[in-house]
């Protein structure tokens, strides 16, 4: 399942972000990829102990926090710390799939990576290239989002991000566990979620069907979770 959350980042924390990169000492991408991706990865990166990776990663944690978009498409358990990564002059990122599990140093503590997550945070107009493939069961998807925008997909993927031939591609980017593993489960209690928030604006008095609903999505959620 792939899922866009549109303005995850409001004008103000976007451009206090992009403010605060704008002055950092980027690194070579390579050191925190594993020894296949490191083959294809070229791009910088904001080492994960970095004192601004913490300082920015909390305003987007605080941004997920407040979004029940990505509360229910990605029913979050864990969230990686974000990192921040930047393409310019060719840089890309060949194909790779995610690695399974990934230790953070800020606590540490261990994710297993469910979900992959690119925040986009440049323009769409002002670099050319840097479309984030996607291969799924429909074939590749090619995103390139409006800066603020957020992008949920499967860290099974295959996916690449395509070279960056005029300007720099800024992005956030981490993964999640979900309390629920399998993506075919957490994909039909998103979809069983928004027609409930559907239905309760078509019901604000409330309805018996509509009790029952809900109580047969978090019967489900309990059956599927994996705490």
């Amino acid at each position: 399942m792939i899922v866009r959350i549109p303005a995850l980042l409001e004008a103000r924390p976007l451009a206090f972000i992009r403010e605060r990169l704008a002055l950092v000492n980027w690194e070579d991408g390579r050191i925190t990829a594993g020894p296949e991706a490191a083959k294809v990865k070229h791009n910088d990166q904001l080492t994960e102990d970095h004192p601004l990776a913490k300082e920015l990663g909390d305003v987007v944690l605080a941004a997920l926090a407040r979004s029940s978009l990505f509360t229910s498409a990605a029913l979050p358990l864990k969230v990686f710390p974000p990192l921040f990564n930047r393409y310019t002059g060719g840089g890309h990122f060949g194909a790779h799939i995610d690695t399974a599990v990934r230790l953070t140093r800020q606590a540490p503590f261990r994710v297993r990576t469910d979900l992959s997550a690119t925040l986009f945070l440049a323009d769409p107009d002002s670099y050319d290239g840097g479309e984030l493939v996607i291969e799924d069961t429909y074939g590749e998807q090619a995103v390139k989002l409006a800066a603020g925008d957020l992008l949920l997909y499967p860290a099974t993927s295959l996916h690449e991000v395509r070279p960056v031939t005029r300007g720099g591609r800024l992005a956030s980017f981490f993964w999640v566990q979900s309390m629920v593993r399998d993506d075919d489960n957490r994909r039909l209690l998103y979809e069983m979620d928004r027609a409930l928030m559907q239905l309760r604006e078509l019901h604000p008095e409330g309805h018996p069907a509509l009790i029952r609903l809900t109580g047969s999505y978090h019967n489900l959620l309990r059956k599927w979770s994996d705490l």
